[in-house]
């Protein structure tokens, strides 16, 4: 790695502008990644008030950090605010599982993130400025779709998971990326280097940091992070005995939040999530992991240039030419690359999920190959896809986007990288 641009001196009236500005290792915690102990391990601290104490690239809230920044130059927000973490524990306590001491398992996430009140008491007395990347608490969600299910009769309501007024009783999880390079790497199948300069050299040289201190090795990247929502017990889902439904969702903002019928996500959500709540009524447990993949991680305006090309091409909107139209715009089919997905469900201590509620090969075969166990896959019934999704499916389909068996071909997995995780 290049050596490090020394600091000029500042003087009034000007900025300083370095790679890293007073930035440690002096007088940081150190970080030595799947540690299962969190004191061995140490903390993640991305805070700016005391550059001294920082060992990571990057800051906390992943996208949000830039509005954080908004907020200091209004002067909104005071620099330098710490927060006050009094009565913000998690209202469900989750692990340690075995996954969390396996630096391989978990790359993308930090698995003590939720209990940093806790396993980092001592070093916050002594004024480090250590924060969540995780948080855990209780809510109830409405949703039409379940509605419809009560008065078709397809679910019912027992007090406990569904409620009376239809609503349905679920355990929220928010989880902001924190990525371990070289595990991240590992993973990709691509060198540290290679990955570090790709990430500086794409991001305009936002992180000079990731070619100037190869000592520092954990990156908050600025991308959004996930949601799990679970139903029922969140301590059964360590327990492979106790039948887990779950799907895997990719954000799709169109169809999930405003019901744009042009692709099938929002009736596979809604689909998933009355699964779960039946699964969790009849003594298993429930999951929807929800990630922040927004137009097969190539965003909205790149998905709404493709459906303008996809309908206005010669002969119309066909499956035939459904991927080719998205390559044609943005380069490849899709950068969602599923490699760090099965993270959040190690971090769960996920063992086997009986029923994934997902027609996706590439969630498949990456949670298969990461070592948990799948059993029964379940598609999207026709009744529920719209009418202008087909094009969607019969395209998804014709690329062997689903398959029956529930074991993957190797022709599939051998792309799938980190297969042996132990």
């Amino acid at each position: 790695m290049p050596a490090a641009t020394p600091e000029p001196a500042a003087s009034a009236g000007h900025i300083r502008l370095t790679s890293h500005p007073g930035q440690g290792p002096a007088g940081a915690v150190p970080i030595h990644w799947g540690e299962a102990d969190a004191c061995r391990r140490g903390p993640v601290v991305g805070t700016t008030g005391n550059r001294a104490q920082r060992n990571v690239i990057g800051t906390h809230s992943g996208s949000y950090g830039v509005y954080r920044a908004l907020a200091v130059a209004a002067g909104r927000l005071m620099r330098g605010h710490r927060a006050d973490l009094t009565d913000t524990a998690p209202t469900d306590a989750i692990g340690p599982h075995p996954a969390w001491g396996q630096a391989r398992r978990i790359v993308s996430l930090d698995p003590w993130g939720a209990s940093v009140q806790q396993v980092f008491a001592e070093p916050i007395a002594q004024g480090v400025d250590i924060r969540p990347t995780i948080a855990v608490t209780k809510a109830h969600i409405h949703l039409p779709e379940i509605r419809q299910a009560l008065a078709f009769q397809r679910l019912a309501v027992d007090g406990r998971i569904l409620l009376q007024d239809s609503s349905a009783t679920v355990t929220k999880i928010a989880v902001e990326p924190v990525w371990w390079l070289p595990g991240v790497a590992e993973r990709f199948g691509v060198g540290e280097v290679e990955l570090r300069r790709s990430l500086f050299e794409e991001t305009g040289g936002m992180y000079p940091e990731l070619v100037t201190r190869s000592d520092l090795e954990v990156f908050l990247p600025p991308i959004g992070g996930q949601t799990l929502y679970v139903f029922g017990d969140v301590r059964a889902l360590a327990d492979p005995s106790v039948t887990l439904t779950a799907r895997v969702h990719d954000e799709c903002n169109g169809s999930d939040v405003f019901g744009s019928d042009v692709c099938t996500c929002r009736p596979y959500l809604t689909h998933a999530i009355e699964e779960c709540v039946r699964g969790a009524q009849q003594g298993g447990v429930g999951l929807i992991a929800y990630s922040r993949k927004e137009g097969r991680a190539l965003g909205e305006v790149t998905k709404f240039l493709v459906y303008n090309a996809r309908k206005r091409q010669q002969g119309g909107d066909s499956a035939d030419k459904y991927f080719l139209r998205t390559e044609c715009v943005a380069g490849v089919q899709d950068m969602r690359f599923q490699e760090l997905m099965p993270d959040v469900l190690h971090w769960l201590g996920i063992r086997r999920i009986h029923r994934l509620v997902s027609m996706s090969n590439d969630k498949y075969d990456a949670i298969t190959a990461s070592g948990i166990e799948v059993g029964e896959r379940v598609k999207i019934p026709d009744e529920l896809v719209p009418a202008d999704a087909r094009v969607e499916i019969e395209a998804k389909i014709a690329a062997g986007y689903f398959t029956d068996g529930s074991v993957p071909d190797e022709a599939r997995l051998a792309h799938v990288k980190g297969r042996s995780l132990d």
